[in-house]
């Protein structure tokens, strides 16, 4: 059931030395692929990086995406900011989907906010990931996703966890 896929999906960070399979890695991208739009103009395109010294370089983006430099695999979803202008929302469902596929599968993931965030050396973290991706300048980083074999475990969540007075009902 979906919603249990909801409740077990996890920010995972911490990740084993297993590999990924080019299987599972493509289940990721499927899932990217598939992500709804708006108009259906798709603005996004995504980097899968499983390069060791890359996925370090990752890690060093901003503060909080250190976790990256343990995946085993990342996937950098960027978007061509000049043919949708909600390419935001856009590359948001599809590193959602992305997440939920990975849980799915079993793979623990996490999102590493990119954009409007700063590096630590100075400058943004999107700047930073567009010269170690080597994107040019009308592509912009949305987020990136590490994914691997969860090497920690985390409670799903429950009915309990939900805050319902964030609900209101009209009719």
């Amino acid at each position: 059931m979906f919603v249990e896929l909801l409740k077990r999906r996890r920010s995972i960070r911490s990740f084993s030395d297993a590999p990924v399979s080019e299987d599972e890695i493509d289940t990721l991208v499927k899932a990217a692929l598939l992500s709804p739009t708006s108009r259906n103009i798709r603005p996004w395109e995504f980097i899968v990086i499983t390069d060791r010294h890359t996925l370090a370089r990752l890690g060093r983006a901003k503060h909080g995406a250190e976790f990256l430099a343990g995946a085993r695999v990342a996937i950098a979803v960027v978007a061509d900011t000049r043919t949708s202008d909600v390419w935001v929302e856009d590359c948001a469902i599809a590193a959602s989907n992305i997440l939920l596929a990975a849980a799915d599968i079993g793979l623990g993931a996490c999102w590493a906010q990119i954009r409007n965030r700063t590096h630590p050396g100075g400058g943004t973290a999107e700047d930073y990931l567009r010269e170690v991706l080597e994107l040019p300048g009308h592509l912009a980083v949305a987020a990136v996703i590490g994914a691997g074999r969860p090497a920690e475990s985390r409670q799903s969540l429950t009915d309990d966890d939900l805050d319902r007075a964030k609900v209101r009902y009209i009719g």
